[in-house]
């Protein structure tokens, strides 16, 4: 017989606020068709025909049916009250023994009741306390047995209530169990799934501050070096200075159009990188405004390549972006190049330096909190990637990340 529980309510009060003296339980469902035909249907099959005279009773017929619905009506509530109907359906028991009335045909008022009554104890109830309640109803239905066999001694009686509580306690305690443990595993991924939303969002988050580092250093880098250059050539070369000023306003405004698109993400965390978003392409643009601006940079690809998500490819752009940055605003040098290598298995991107060319070469300010080199760091990361930094050993600095390909 399948019994069933209504799922847990994660709102509802601690189970020992909810429980009351007789065992109540608010969360679990009320009487219904299934409880109310097992209440029927034990009378029907074990009572009634002693009623009938189908077979043969003890007692006077009043007595025989008011002990036979007796025990039967409070299985109507059973998953209500699960601790006071088996007491109930005990103390029937226990009264049946004692007046000498049997309302089933056969020795101990035999029938499925108290085994109802001991399966839902042990399916609504902690292991523990449907032990010690079943426990107790044995000792006293033993006790009130040999009492009435001394009562009434032209009257069998016999403890046939243990072999029925037995496997009816196990079949409870199972359905209990399995259903403990479906909750367990609901509960588990309710978890998982809040932990890796947490998650996603503080990968989300973290990208996001990325992006807006690298946007905003490598702008306020490029507007430095282009105001200086406007500033010098202002009363000389006018020309000059426009040009130079009308570079600055494109790239603020292009820097203002990229901030928005990024802190727009934070709406919407985990989503993919937009068409628009700057990739591999796009490093051959950033490479000439830098030229614009003063800075020899020489690019070169290496390879054929292949078709990258969108999401490597910006990272790559960022990357070059940032290493450029750095080499504006550290190196104190005239020259870089960048280099991006497709090979079978991985790809791999390298900006380097020369280095200072001479000491009275003009830089904007060298100070900078070290941001860019670990922003870098952990965007290779997120691809499984190798990430190197330092300087080289002819002169200069080198940023080189690699990403592996071999999942494509």
């Amino acid at each position: 017989m399948a019994l069933s529980a209504s799922p847990p309510d994660p709102t509802a009060r601690p189970w020992h606020q909810r429980l009351s003296r007789f065992g109540h339980r608010p969360g679990h469902a009320g009487p219904d068709a299934i409880d109310l035909a097992i209440a029927v249907g034990c009378f029907a099959v074990f009572t009634l025909p002693v009623l009938l005279g189908a077979v043969s009773g003890a007692g006077s017929t009043p007595a025989i049916a008011a002990l036979g619905a007796a025990a039967v009506i409070p299985l109507i509530v059973r998953r209500r009250w699960p601790l006071a109907v088996l007491i109930a359906v005990a103390v029937v028991l226990c009264l049946a023994a004692l007046l000498g009335v049997r309302f089933t045909p056969w020795v101990s008022n035999t029938g499925p009741a108290f085994g109802v009554a001991v399966l839902t104890m042990a399916d609504l109830r902690s292991r523990r306390e449907s032990l010690w309640a079943t426990g107790l109803a044995l000792v006293a239905l033993y006790i009130t047995g040999m009492t009435g066999m001394r009562m009434h001694p032209d009257q069998e009686e016999d403890f046939v209530q243990l072999l029925i509580a037995v496997p009816a306690w196990l079949i409870g305690d199972m359905i209990r169990t399995r259903r403990d443990y479906r909750d367990s595993i609901a509960a588990q991924r309710l978890r998982q799934a809040a932990e890796e939303e947490r998650r996603i969002r503080a990968e989300e988050r973290l990208r996001v501050s990325r992006d807006v580092h690298d946007l905003i250093s490598h702008t306020l880098s490029m507007v430095a070096v282009r105001s200086g250059v406007a500033r010098l050539v202002l009363d000389e070369q006018p020309g000059e200075a426009r040009q130079a000023l009308s570079a600055i306003e494109t790239a603020s405004r292009s820097a203002l159009t990229e901030l928005r698109r990024v802190l727009a993400q934070i709406r919407e965390p985990g989503r993919e990188p937009e068409a628009d978003e700057p990739g591999l392409a796009e490093i051959d643009g950033l490479v000439a405004g830098l030229r614009h601006d003063g800075l020899t940079v020489e690019y070169a690809v290496i390879g054929a390549p292949a078709d990258y998500p969108a999401l490597l490819q910006t990272t790559a752009y960022r990357i070059v972006q940032e290493a450029l940055t750095n080499v504006v605003k550290h190196a104190h040098t005239g020259r870089a190049r960048v280099e991006i290598r497709h090979a079978a298995h991985e790809l791999s991107v390298c900006v380097s330096d020369d280095g200072p060319v001479n000491e009275t070469a003009v830089a904007p300010d060298s100070s900078g909190s070290g941001l860019g080199l670990v922003g870098m760091r952990e965007r290779v990361s997120l691809f499984g990637g190798d990430f190197e930094a330092g300087p080289r050993p002819g002169g200069g600095f080198a940023v080189t990340a690699r990403f592996p390909i071999e999942a494509r």
